[in-house]
């Protein structure tokens, strides 16, 4: 592994060369957890149809906590992009140093939640005969938050300093680590216990402490840790952590909206029966599987508008997000094309029967257009993000998510249709996110030197 010695220059440029090397490596680094929540998924499966419709909800469960860590991560690179691009690194310890902080102690919060609070909500919007199975599930997985959260701050860091390419160390150390205990703990192979349902989320959290070690023995063995005088000085800082907080803290809101409004519309699926909540598993997998260059191109949105604020070159902030929507959907094309020229060899993943397959396959078709619609509109608001109006990004996101849900509401218990009928609610969320974005952006608001 090379180490780095003199400071680089962190300003980025403006070409499709520099977005690819940004976006590749966040886009492979993405896809092994990804591959690995799939291959999680497959195992639950052959465990039982049962199991893998509990995965749907515990999923998504843990999902809300862990894109709230999400969104101090997305904070966290916009205030380490904005230096960067001004030039200024030496403030990336104190940054770092206070994202740790903030981190874990939103963790300790998460997890006194879930063991305390949740299972009074659980038990009255769950399924009584799959809720002693979640619940079970879900205290032992959110024990893995702390580890995840810390994951997620080095690797903030790694993308905002351009070293993104040092991503996939950590991500294919945890993925191995996690399908490797997935085996050994749902099945009970070589020795030890058969703990079913349980072992995933053991084995998720072996697999997230090992990303946490990979991460940080990244940044000591390239040489990072000593270039920018890394993980020292933990002590509290009243600017910086305002300055995280005045970023992160709308994002988080956002994030957490977002999914718990995800976790709302996997209950309501509970009603239709054990056979929709599985393909609806399937297709948070198939979210997951063809998302990943989606919200690695948002990533880089966010990194390259904030880089350019830092460096006051405001007027290429719209041709960047241009440039940056057009790959996206592209990759997103070319994933969702393969996924729907073979859908049957997808769905036969998970072990089911025809019947899966045949009921699957048209949820599939839509919640495709869904993800392209994704494609365009994430990396607008994501370039709203990279301006740090981020309460602008938390204004659009309860907007959208309003109509998401009276959307949902209709099609999902006043006007069944169809699963797929349901799964088209994301048409009108994304549509609704473009549109208030690009209108935002086009205001000009954002810029720094603007005068109403």
């Amino acid at each position: 592994m090379e180490s780095v010695g003199t400071i680089n220059d962190l300003k980025v440029q403006v070409n499709n060369r520099q977005i690819l090397s940004i976006a590749l490596p966040i886009t492979l680094a993405i896809l092994i957890p990804q591959l690995n929540m799939l291959i999680n998924s497959i195992f639950l499966g052959r465990l039982s149809g049962d199991a893998l419709g509990n995965a749907g909800i515990t999923g998504v469960f843990y999902l809300i906590f862990a894109v709230a860590g999400n969104g101090l991560n997305n904070a966290m690179q916009t205030v380490f992009s904005k230096y960067a691009g001004a030039g200024n690194s030496t403030v990336f310890k104190t940054i770092l140093a206070q994202g740790v902080r903030i981190s874990l102690q939103f963790a300790l919060v998460c997890i006194l939640f879930t063991w305390f609070i949740a299972p009074y909500i659980m038990e009255k919007v769950a399924d009584p005969s799959a809720y002693p199975q979640e619940m079970s599930f879900l205290k032992i997985r959110i024990l893995g938050l702390p580890f995840l959260y810390l994951f997620q701050m080095g690797n903030a860091f790694l993308v905002a300093s351009l070293n993104s390419r040092y991503l996939m160390i950590g991500f294919i150390c945890e993925a191995l680590v996690n399908i490797l205990f997935d085996y050994l703990l749902i099945f009970g192979h070589a020795g030890f216990p058969k703990m079913g349902f349980n072992g995933a989320a053991v084995a998720s959290i072996i697999a997230e402490f090992t990303g946490v070690i990979i991460v940080f023995a990244v940044l000591f063995i390239t040489g990072l840790k000593r270039k920018y005088q890394l993980l020292q000085g933990f002590k509290f800082d009243a600017v910086t952590s305002k300055e995280i907080f005045k970023v992160s803290v709308p994002l988080v809101l956002q994030y957490l909206i977002s999914v718990t409004t995800w976790l709302i519309f996997f209950l309501l699926i509970e009603v239709r029966g054990p056979m929709a909540k599985a393909i609806s598993n399937t297709m948070r997998n198939v979210f997951g599987l063809v998302g990943v260059f989606v919200w690695a191109f948002a990533s880089t949105s966010n990194v390259m508008v904030s880089n350019l604020m830092g460096q006051k070159r405001e007027d290429k902030v719209i041709e960047v997000i241009m440039k940056i929507t057009y790959m996206s959907f592209g990759f997103c094309f070319v994933m969702v094309s393969i996924l729907n020229l073979f859908p049957d060899a997808f769905f036969r993943l998970f072990g089911q029967d025809e019947t899966f397959v045949t009921a699957g396959i048209p949820v599939i078709r839509i919640v495709s257009l869904g993800l392209l619609f994704m494609s365009i509109a994430n990396i607008w608001l994501n370039g709203i993000t990279g301006t740090g109006k981020t309460k602008i990004n938390l204004l659009i996101e309860i907007i959208a998510i309003t109509l998401y849900l009276i959307y949902t509401w209709y099609f999902m218990r006043v006007n069944y249709v169809s699963l797929a009928m349901a799964w088209s609610n994301e048409f009108i969320y994304w549509t609704a996110i473009f549109l208030m974005s690009v209108l935002y952006l086009k205001t000009g608001k954002w810029k720094t030197n603007f005068k109403a």
